[in-house]
């Protein structure tokens, strides 16, 4: 049986915001699979932290000269 269930970290110990619905007895052992909600600015943070992860140097380089590049900017996009 399976259940997702959102809890909260304190002394050491996971508890359940909600009640349990699975039919679970005293002590018995369950697998627990753990995903942290990061807070939104720290998401943006660990995000900026990663855009280059695994480039090199000049692949780094060309990317920053393209975004920094403003000569198409306010180039007119052709319709057709």
């Amino acid at each position: 049986m399976r259940e997702s269930l959102d809890a909260v970290f304190e002394n050491g110990t996971f508890k359940p915001l909600k009640p349990v619905s699975l039919p679970l007895h005293q002590g018995q052992q369950v697998k627990i699979t753990v995903e942290a909600s990061i807070e939104p600015e720290e998401d943006l943070l660990v995000l900026a932290s990663q855009v280059y992860e695994g480039l090199t140097d000049q692949q780094v380089d060309e990317i920053e000269q393209i975004a920094l590049d403003r000569s198409d900017f306010f180039k007119e996009s052709v319709t057709q």
